[in-house]
């Protein structure tokens, strides 16, 4: 580790194999936790390649305990987060009003590494009981339309790394290969990052894939469309800019989307948005995400269509209904 150390240093970077048998040798305790955190600083002080991208994402999946809900055709709203921002639990939010338009969701997810909550914060707040289980994975698809994968659960990696990652509290690379390494391997994904060049990495990632996906970024440095500024949107058919305004929204200020200062702040902004009690700004934030995600499915659908199906779930309380039958199948 030492010596390759010295040549990230250097900045050279890591080829694809390379990369790949880092994490494998991490995952297995090989590497310290002084050695992780140099490692993880490295990539905050550059960007990470393709090649070491895909090296470590396909670490991850060869470690992963797998998870065969492909015939559901299932879609992931998630963000790489890091963007320093601690909103509210946007995209999980957004994963039930999908749900409740009549999608199927399998949402990956952790505990929050940079912000006070992240989804896994929130579930285990409403009682959630995390599961590898397939028979309750599948219940769970069957009755409410929402599966949640807690990430420690289903890549021992991710779990050798989370002390160091929590003691750092800086965004890392484990952020971008989040959303890469769901073990469904979803149909379809909805993907927040925090800047332009991680856009266009995640993009040209996807394609490769074969994913059908949407990757979206706001200007303003956000991992989410927050509808504080204009927003990005990249699909594997065209890449367009957004203003709030273009979609019938009013724009909204960054404050309007704190996560508060706990988890148990965080889960009360997250029910009162479920029971459509929020403010505007919460609400258009999670409704405009939740669009975004029905036209990555539907990409046929124009975005105005998208965003009445979702407010229409929102505010009928079909995603409410959703997150309730979920908590009874996983407490």
């Amino acid at each position: 580790m030492k010596q390759i150390l010295y040549r990230l240093f250097e900045h050279q970077h890591l080829g694809k194999e390379e990369a790949r048998l880092i994490l494998q040798n991490m995952a297995e305790g090989k590497y310290n936790d002084s050695q992780i955190a140099s490692l993880i600083t490295v990539f905050l002080m550059r960007n990470i390649s393709v090649e070491e991208l895909t090296g470590f994402r396909e670490a991850l999946l060869e470690m992963r305990i797998p998870v065969d809900l492909s015939e559901y055709k299932p879609i992931d709203i998630v963000e790489t987060g890091g963007d320093g921002k601690n909103t509210f639990n946007i995209s999980t939010i957004a994963c039930f009003i999908v749900a409740g338009a009549g999608y199927h969701v399998v949402k990956h997810g952790n505990y929050g590494a940079t912000s006070v909550s992240g989804a896994s914060n929130v579930m285990e707040q409403h009682g959630v009981k995390f599961t590898t289980n397939i028979d309750q994975l599948r219940r769970s698809m069957d009755a409410c339309g929402m599966a949640y994968l807690h990430a420690l659960f289903f890549n021992p990696a991710l779990k050798a790394v989370a002390p160091v990652r929590k003691s750092l509290g800086v965004r890392s690379f484990f952020n971008m290969l989040g959303p890469l390494v769901n073990p469904v391997i979803p149909t379809y994904q909805l993907l927040g990052v925090y800047n332009l060049p991680l856009l266009r990495l995640y993009s040209y990632t996807y394609q490769e894939s074969g994913t059908r996906f949407a990757v979206v970024h706001s200007l303003d440095g956000f991992d989410e469309i927050s509808l504080t500024t204009e927003f990005k949107v990249a699909m594997p058919e065209k890449e367009k800019l957004y203003t709030p305004e273009m979609l019938g929204f009013t724009r909204c200020l960054e404050e309007e989307l704190s996560g508060g200062e706990t988890v148990e702040d965080a889960a009360l902004i997250f029910d009162k948005v479920l029971k459509n009690e929020a403010t505007e700004a919460q609400k258009n934030c999670v409704i405009v995400n939740a669009a975004f995600a029905i036209q990555v499915i539907c990409p046929e659908k124009k975005i105005e269509t998208c965003i009445a199906e979702a407010r229409e779930s929102l505010e009928s309380g079909k995603a409410r209904g959703k997150f309730n039958i979920f908590i009874s199948i996983h407490s």
